[in-house]
């Protein structure tokens, strides 16, 4: 059967778009802003510049910008002409760069101009091209010669295979090496409309994104209001104050952040008494929300506040809104539409409700594979379900409760330990910013609990035996902690997530001062 052929889905959207309220803000990021018309003008001038120099569809092009304006032309050129963006973080070290780069089989370049150094000794194969956008560099073509080039020169767009690859993104790494997520225009597509239809978001809202654009969120805060007539706001960078004068000052209706930026922000609203009246709707993402904060979130904000669950593989799968939150606190929902959210034992069987188990998760958007990797991604499936990798349990009512990551589980003298159990009990406590359970090695037991801790006041600490006594009222006797390590701060990675990686590492050999 032949490949049918079409032209470019997220394009054809944002074109539309574009044509139906070409004098409408459709971008703001730092002191840019766009209106559809001239968005539309450079993003069809940049495809075609790109063209005339030699990118195909299906090329690969890396992309190592910050978030800017050129990011979002890149990736709406991107979409019209084909190509499988490769975007990756500007903080990733030359040597990390090149391997990924290599991985991907990236053909092309994208970078910022302070940023081209770390990518000087990646080879190319031949008839690449090097773009650089925020000034000039010997060797490589500015992205605004290329606009040029297009805008003088323009052709049509392509038609292209359908599910043809677009994103190539990378997941967290939360619990190990990332894997490169492949992504179609089609399921990205899929992802806006199903987040748009969940939450309400029409061309009339307003959209913040606030999170690096190499990441599928952004993305998708990005791509969602361009192809439906929205507008989008781009924050250059994250700090709670400039997130809450962006909301005030361009009328934000609709975000989702990530919970380590909401626990900041709700810091900041309760010191500044700030209303922020235009925000219908925010969602928290990426990382379990503690209950106090989602709790006073849901007091403070006039709009609605949710918190959803997913992966990058699958988007939102679950998500817990206002009318449930009361009764269902620490939950993160129930399936979303057209989701299919089940919890399996080790042996890969359903458990009865209240059973803790690994989440697995069927949905039409679901992502393509791993790039080149076809045992990994036959390994992340349970028939068409995917498997999270998450420990989760799910009550008699369908509400998903998030209990951290299966290679969290604390094993010791047999018996599974689940580090939320303990992180709830010790989190409780009023001197306690922040701590995380990780397994430490034991000799007669295997594992046993450590907890790594800071405080709201580090020098001033609580002594220990507070938390031990704690801990002592609260949980049983093969979940209490035998090791507590202080810390200034957690370690985190871009989205927020706790790297406890790094914390196993440094702290479970149980050599550290504790």
């Amino acid at each position: 059967m032949p490949t049918s052929l079409r032209s470019a889905p997220l394009y054809g959207h944002f074109r539309r778009a574009a044509e139906s309220t070409p004098d409408k803000l459709a971008l703001v990021v730092g002191a840019e802003s766009y209106s559809y018309r001239n968005l539309l003008r450079d993003v069809d001038a940049l495809a075609d510049g790109l063209s005339l120099a030699g990118v195909q569809a299906g090329d690969h092009v890396g992309v190592l910008l910050p978030n800017c304006a050129e990011f979002v032309l890149t990736l709406l050129a991107g979409a019209r002409l084909g190509v499988v963006i490769v975007p990756q973080s500007m903080g990733l070290s030359p040597e990390t760069l090149a391997s990924t780069f290599g991985t991907a089989d990236v053909r092309h370049l994208i970078a910022w101009s302070g940023a081209t150094a770390h990518l000087a000794g990646l080879p190319l194969p031949p008839g690449s091209l090097r773009v650089v956008a925020g000034g000039a560099r010997e060797g490589w073509t500015a992205l605004q010669t290329l606009i040029d080039a297009g805008a003088a020169q323009p052709g049509a767009a392509p038609m292209l295979q359908d599910e043809l690859p677009y994103l190539m993104v990378l997941t967290s790494g939360s619990t190990g090496a990332p894997k490169p997520i492949l992504l179609s225009q089609h399921t990205k597509l899929l992802r806006a409309v199903a987040a748009a239809e969940l939450y309400g978001v029409t061309a009339d809202d307003v959209t913040l994104a606030a999170t690096p654009l190499y990441h599928s969120l952004a993305q998708r805060l990005v791509l969602m209001p361009l192809t439906a007539g929205g507008t989008s706001i781009v924050m250059e960078h994250f700090t709670p104050a400039t997130w809450i004068a962006a909301v005030c000052r361009h009328g934000v209706s609709f975000s989702i952040a990530v919970s380590s930026q909401l626990k900041q922000i709700l810091d900041v609203l309760v010191c500044s008494q700030e209303a922020l009246p235009s925000l219908r709707c925010l969602v928290s993402s990426s990382a379990l929300l503690d209950d106090e904060t989602k709790a006073g979130l849901l007091a403070r904000l006039p709009g609605e506040f949710h918190e959803c669950y997913g992966a990058s593989e699958i988007a939102i799968a679950t998500n817990l809104s206002p009318r449930d939150a009361s009764h269902k606190l620490g939950s993160v929902g129930t399936a979303i539409p057209g989701t299919e959210v089940r919890i399996l034992d080790e042996n890969g069987h359903p458990v009865p409700p209240d059973t803790a188990g690994e989440i697995v998760c069927r949905t039409p958007m679901l992502f393509s594979g791993y790039y080149a990797q076809p045992a990994a991604t036959a390994a992340a499936m349970w028939g068409d379900y995917f498997r999270t990798g998450d420990l989760g349990r799910m009550d008699d009512e369908g509400f998903l409760y998030f209990l951290g990551r299966i290679k969290d589980i604390i094993i010791c003298g047999g018996i599974n330990i689940y580090p939320k159990d303990i992180e709830d009990v010790i989190a409780s406590h009023p001197a306690v910013r922040e701590c995380a359970a990780i397994p430490v090695q034991d000799e007669q037991l295997g594992e046993v609990v450590g907890v790594v801790v800071a405080f709201h006041a580090p020098d001033a600490p609580p002594e220990q035996r507070e938390l031990q006594r704690l801990c002592m009222q609260r949980l049983g006797d093969f979940q209490q902690p035998r090791r507590f390590f202080v810390v200034r701060a957690l370690p985190r990675n871009v989205m927020g997530k706790l790297d406890k990686p790094a914390l196993r590492q440094a702290y479970s050999s149980g050599l550290q001062e504790g």
